[in-house]
């Protein structure tokens, strides 16, 4: 399937719901000529779609019967799955378990997403099987920069590319089941990295702590209370980190502050760095400069002139 329109808004949204999933849409800003992009194709158990609405919008669905792995190629997506806070850009995906109800709270003009939906019996038959494990401890976002997410990425983006722009190859039904298997278990080896890359599976204790700071970056965060939410001493919580992240908590909060200053930037934030800066709990505007283009390459004044 392939849409490029000018939409009307209830007939596009009926596409992609088709294509996709079910889901309540609001426009918040559109400009003028808004081009919405959609793209889809089945394979087997698996579907690709390529969407972009071309305004700003938010997106709610309980995404029935499948998972959702949503991977923006440009622009902001922001999403509350349940009471976890998800904001990817990229070089992340976004990860939306099915029959749970999520609101993409932020989806931006320029954010043009490929998604992967996996029917949720078919993937908890491929992580039991390839990892021995659960569905219960799939992420909710996934780093496209390890070496699994990197090679699931790269993947999708050839094999998207040639089945999203040559839809003769889902036709083959053998074919398009292979590439969709293909596809789910490269998934699934990025989402249960295995001791050559992370040592093993993330340990409660990390995912606590982590799932508290994305929920509320801003706050002044004490080590103190960050053990407490781990339910440990500060030298065990600080032992966790270094084994299962290879840095420290402190650091795990800056970076995810410094994504969501980048997130803000990139989106053309009105006001001025310090005012993201300071949003997103940076008190020391030097060092948070310092950081800022040691992780993007480019001061942070560069990226809102955009």
């Amino acid at each position: 399937m392939v849409m490029t329109v000018d939409p009307d808004w209830d007939s596009f949204s009926g596409a992609v719901a088709d294509a996709y999933f079910p889901h309540e849409l609001v426009v918040r800003r559109a400009p003028d000529q808004p081009q919405p992009v959609l793209r889809s194709v089945a394979l087997g158990p698996v579907r690709l779609a390529r969407i972009g609405w071309g305004s700003d919008v938010s997106v709610e669905s309980d995404h029935p019967g499948a998972w959702a792995v949503n991977v923006p190629r440009s622009g902001v997506l922001e999403a509350r799955i349940g009471e976890r806070h998800v904001l990817s850009v990229d070089g992340q995906a976004t990860i939306c378990p099915p029959d749970v109800r999520t609101r993409m709270t932020r989806w931006s003009a320029d954010c043009a997403i490929v998604g992967m939906r996996v029917d949720k019996d078919y993937l908890g038959q491929e992580v039991a099987t390839l990892v021995g494990g659960s569905t219960r401890a799939m992420p909710r976002q996934l780093d496209l920069r390890t070496a699994s997410g990197s090679t699931w990425l790269s993947l999708l983006s050839s094999i998207g590319s040639e089945v999203l722009h040559n839809p003769a190859l889902s036709g083959d039904d053998q074919v398009a089941r292979r590439l969709g298997a293909t596809l789910t278990a490269a998934l699934v080896l990025a989402c249960y990295p295995d001791s050559s890359e992370c040592g093993s599976l993330q340990p409660r204790i990390v995912s606590r702590v982590l799932d508290a700071i994305e929920a509320d970056p801003a706050r002044p965060w004490t080590a103190s209370e960050l053990a407490t939410i781990a339910g440990v001493g500060i030298r065990r919580l600080q032992q966790g980190f270094r084994e299962y992240r290879g840095t420290t908590p402190t650091v795990a909060l800056q970076e995810i502050r410094l994504e969501r200053v980048h997130a803000d930037l990139l989106a053309g934030h009105p006001g001025t760095v310090a005012d993201v800066a300071y949003r997103w709990g940076f008190n020391h505007l030097g060092r948070f400069a310092a950081a800022y283009r040691e992780r993007y390459g480019v001061p942070p004044s560069h990226t809102l002139r955009g």
